[in-house]
């Protein structure tokens, strides 16, 4: 009997000593790689946001989470060697942060770790995924929405301008979603009796150089396409176009806060809060391949009423009507 409750009494101990010893181990903490096509003062709020949005699942930067950022302060050229940096690091999952250019650079230096996007243009025709249900793949996200929005910012940008006949087009052609974006904006130009004057924006552009191009060609509003140079010199780009008192719609509300006339564009901190649940839902055992690309359901129109007064604007009534947001 007594070799028997000895017996026992080893066996409850070498278990005891197993889980002493489980506790002991260091727990794995995830890494969360970021890489962003422009700089952290493009996107305070996303970044926030996205933070906020791991918070709330738990997550404790620096205890249980660790992230890893890297940025190419609105240049193209660093976005592969930044993306292969993060891929050595070993991290668990990449987060594309902001456009398509990070995503390709991403998908360029990685096909095993997965990707996630946070606000990218419709991600089937940059070739990312082989569907919105079924990316297919190791990328999945939150995206900006299709490539129509391009088209909607034009008829936005016709009735608050009903006289407006030609509109200039800043955007990189050598961005991956360029040639998808133009095509259809040529299409709803046409539909609105619109001339488009495309206008290039490079990373090594001089912005007054380019904004003397748009007044030379006799544009009479302008239009942005979704580009990292587009992103970085923000608020730049919002103050000449005030300054050619040019009426302006841009692709994100950061340019209206920033003194910019107009934009029409889905909240980006809801994207980056829903990347977020991405990066929980794959640190926990799901593929990117089956988790559905998120498309938004809500856009907002933010209209600046400050700078259509310092163009001589007058925003008509029923475009005004339908703004979400209005800057006095």
């Amino acid at each position: 009997m007594n070799k028997k409750i000895f017996s026992i009494a080893l066996t409850f101990i070498a278990v005891a000593l197993v889980h002493l010893a489980d506790a002991q181990q260091p727990k794995k903490v995830p890494r969360i790689g970021f890489l962003g096509a422009a700089s952290p003062a493009t996107l305070p709020a996303g970044l926030e946001a996205f933070r906020q949005g791991l918070r709330d699942l738990g997550y404790v930067e620096g205890k249980n989470i660790a992230l890893e950022f890297r940025w190419a302060e609105g240049k193209r050229d660093p976005l592969p060697g930044l993306a292969a940096e993060l891929v050595r690091l070993k991290v668990d999952v990449l987060v594309s942060g902001g456009g398509s250019s990070a995503t390709r650079a991403l998908k360029q230096a990685t096909n095993t770790i997965p990707i996630v996007m946070t606000a990218g243009s419709d991600p089937v025709a940059a070739g990312f995924v082989a569907s919105l249900a079924r990316p297919g793949g190791n990328i999945t996200g939150p995206t900006l929405g299709g490539l129509e929005l391009s088209g909607k910012r034009l008829e936005l940008l016709k009735e608050a301008v009903p006289k407006l006949s030609r509109v200039a087009v800043l955007g990189n052609p050598d961005g991956a979603t360029y040639g998808p974006q133009m095509k259809e904006m040529e299409v709803a130009a046409r539909a609105l009796g619109l001339q488009l004057q495309p206008v290039e924006l490079r990373e090594s552009s001089d912005l007054e150089n380019v904004f003397s191009a748009i007044t030379r060609g006799g544009a009479g509003a302008l239009i942005g396409l979704n580009s990292p140079e587009f992103a970085f010199h923000r608020r730049r780009i919002a103050e000449l176009a005030v300054k050619s008192r040019l009426p302006a719609v841009y692709v994100d509300s950061e340019f209206v806060n920033d003194g910019g006339l107009m934009s029409y564009a889905p909240d980006r901190s809801d994207l980056f809060r829903s990347a977020a649940t991405y990066v929980d839902k794959i640190l926990k055992g799901r593929k990117p391949a089956d988790l559905p690309v998120e498309q938004p359901i809500k856009f907002e129109l933010v209209i600046n009423l400050k700078a259509a007064k310092q163009i001589g604007l007058t925003i008509p009534p029923n475009v005004l009507a339908r703004a979400d947001k209005v800057i006095k």
